[in-house]
């Protein structure tokens, strides 16, 4: 970076920082797990030597720390596509059925938000639309933080709920779903900008609750890209300028997924590789009536603690998808 004429180009710049970035998140972790690790060996040496208690447990405190954030590293080596260390987009859509439907997408909202402050990653709700009598109409998280498109990517796809209706005089049993997407931020290379002629900004007044939290001016903001036809929506903001900000960065994302899938697609047509079925297909069942039990359709894991995975305890099925998916 320090080379004469580097930041001339400033698009290949970007590439080569993020790239630098993308690789000190997994060299500087390494490196000090090393340190670590090297410390306990000396530790180990020392107690042959010289049996002490307060050593050994000084030694047993060291290994406990050590090996979660070893198995974690190990996961997150298995992040080697280009978006995988980026941060996300995650949003979430009721399928048909209505308030069944929209309350279901509202439960999943939950259980993102529980997994993501238990991972400490920092998050932002771009737009949440509520449901005419509950649950959510639609949801948008903006997740900042290192590789969280590399594990969020496991969530995409349909999501179904069996349960008793709290909705249903009748008590009878419903089955809901739910569709997540799951878009890389589109940083370094790319964070292309957008031609403004490709671009129609429509604002329109915020739809919501009633009495004084209705929007009486146009600040929400809906952005249609011309040449392939995409469209984002923000309206959770008060302020206009705000929401084009975010909705932009929403549609950045999508334009950056698509142009992945294009080339994934094209190096399946050079290579004959088959496409994984992602998109729009149903990933797990979460059932709570008759018995309790959340599967995975594609890893077949299995977890009865129904509560424990809507309270964000996402991780071993994070876990088993990526194990499974280098596998395949």
């Amino acid at each position: 970076m320090a080379a004469p004429g580097f930041w001339e180009d400033s698009e290949s710049a970007q590439r080569v920082v993020s790239e630098l970035k993308s690789l000190r998140r997994v060299t500087e972790p390494y490196r000090a797990l090393e340190r670590e690790v090297g410390d306990a060996e000396g530790l180990i040496a020392l107690l042959e030597q010289e049996p002490d208690e307060g050593l050994a447990g000084e030694l047993d405190r060291q290994s406990q720390d050590l090996l979660p954030r070893i198995r974690a590293l190990e996961l997150q080596s298995l992040l080697a596509e280009e978006s995988d260390a980026h941060g996300a987009i995650l949003t979430i859509h009721p399928g048909a059925g209505g308030t069944e439907s929209q309350d279901w997408a509202q439960m999943l909202f939950r259980m993102y938000t529980r997994y993501l402050e238990r991972r400490g990653f920092a998050a932002q709700v771009l737009d949440l639309q509520p449901g005419e009598e509950a649950g959510l109409k639609d949801a948008t998280i903006e997740v900042d933080a290192a590789y969280a498109y590399g594990y969020l990517k496991a969530e995409r796809g349909v999501h179904r709920l069996v349960r008793i209706s709290p909705y249903d005089a009748n008590h009878r049993r419903h089955t809901s779903f739910a569709s997540v997407f799951v878009y890389p931020l589109a940083e370094g290379n790319g964070d292309t900008p957008i031609p403004e002629g490709d671009l129609r900004i429509d604002t329109f007044r915020a739809s919501g609750a009633g009495g004084q939290h209705v929007n009486k001016t146009e600040s929400a903001v809906r952005i249609t890209h011309l040449p392939t036809g995409m469209v984002v929506q923000c309206q959770n903001e008060r302020s206009q300028h705000r929401n084009r900000d975010s909705a932009m960065r929403i549609l950045k994302a999508r334009l950056y997924a698509l142009r992945l899938e294009e080339d994934t697609k094209r190096r399946e047509a050079l290579t004959g590789g088959k496409k994984e079925i992602a998109w729009g297909s149903q990933i797990r069942s979460y059932v709570f009536h008759p018995y309790t039990l959340v599967k995975d359709h594609r890893t077949d894991l299995e977890a009865r603690d129904v509560r424990a995975v809507m309270d964000g305890d996402l991780d071993p099925f994070i876990d088993a998808y990526l194990r499974h998916k280098e596998l395949r």
